[in-house]
């Protein structure tokens, strides 16, 4: 999963231009309620941003969440959590995050969000790189 997500963002990033305002206001409506959900260790709510794909690998939100714990303990539980630059390609719309975990380190995070037949926009990926210590 980690892979594919990383391919879609890297693609993403190399060949894509700065993102509509409005589109991105409504991708980072949609992370930051996502953050918001597991702060109250809501995984339905949490849940509910992801999209189709990730939905087929992590079947319920009891899943999803646990997945979250284990491999994005960044995401899940920190100090800040501060939006970055975003891109957009079609459909298709990459937003950098700016995350110190609850140890003080600080981590660069990529989402991903793909627009949905309905127009909302879904959370496709996110992927995780430690840049060090915060100051």
């Amino acid at each position: 999963m980690r892979i594919a997500a990383l391919l879609v963002a890297f693609n993403i990033v190399l060949s894509s231009v700065p993102a509509f305002a409005g589109d991105a206001t409504a991708a980072q409506g949609v992370i930051r309620a996502q953050e918001q959900a597991f702060a109250r260790d809501d995984a339905a709510a949490a849940y509910s941003h992801a999209a189709p794909a990730i939905k087929e690998i992590f079947p319920a939100p009891d899943i999803f969440m646990s997945m979250v714990q284990n491999g994005y303990a960044p995401v899940y539980r920190h100090k800040s959590f501060e939006f970055g630059e975003s891109k957009s390609e079609g459909s298709w719309i990459s937003q950098h995050v700016h995350i110190v975990d609850a140890n003080g380190e600080a981590w660069e995070a990529l989402y991903t969000l793909e627009q949905q037949p309905d127009g909302s926009y879904k959370i496709t990926g996110c992927s995780l790189l430690k840049i060090g210590r915060e100051a």
